[in-house]
């Protein structure tokens, strides 16, 4: 059986963000997916080797100064030309957390995916301040959508 594997590179300084990614996580590895293997990179580790051998990826950040944070920032510039060919049109969604202001992080994310000809496959999760339950809830989804859709 062939094994899909779901990238999840994430910036998380905050309990706020590791609460988000805790939840993005338990929707992609949710007993009823399966036949996907689900690897979590901190974006200042993540390499082009874990993205050349992703199927999709999930990308999570705070917005800092209304922007991705720069341990994305860093991660998109460690690979973007190394990948960009080789994983066009793949899928992905992402997360961001912020106080105000996100609006700056989500164009740039959306920004670079769009470069690198990447297939958005869920809506974006936004939360400011504290995330409620139904933040989370909507964590566990995207992290079970993109995650589902590389079931065989």
């Amino acid at each position: 059986m062939t094994v899909a594997r779901l990238l999840i590179v994430h910036h998380t300084p905050s309990p706020h963000l590791a609460t988000m990614l805790d939840a993005v996580v338990s929707g992609a590895t949710d007993p009823e997916i399966t036949g996907v293997e689900v690897v979590r990179e901190p974006a200042l580790s993540a390499t082009v080797s874990d993205v050349l051998d992703a199927d999709a990826y999930l990308l999570g950040t705070p917005a800092n100064l209304g922007y991705m944070s720069g341990a994305l920032k860093h991660f998109f510039d460690t690979i973007y030309y190394p990948c960009l060919d080789a994983t066009a049109k793949r899928p992905f969604g992402y997360y961001v957390h912020g106080n105000q202001g996100t609006e700056g992080a989500t164009k740039s994310i959306d920004s670079v995916t769009t470069g690198l000809s990447w297939h958005r496959a869920a809506a974006p999760v936004v939360v400011h301040g504290e995330p409620s339950k139904a933040d989370l809830e909507a964590c566990w989804e995207l992290g079970a959508t993109i995650a589902a859709s590389l079931m065989p």
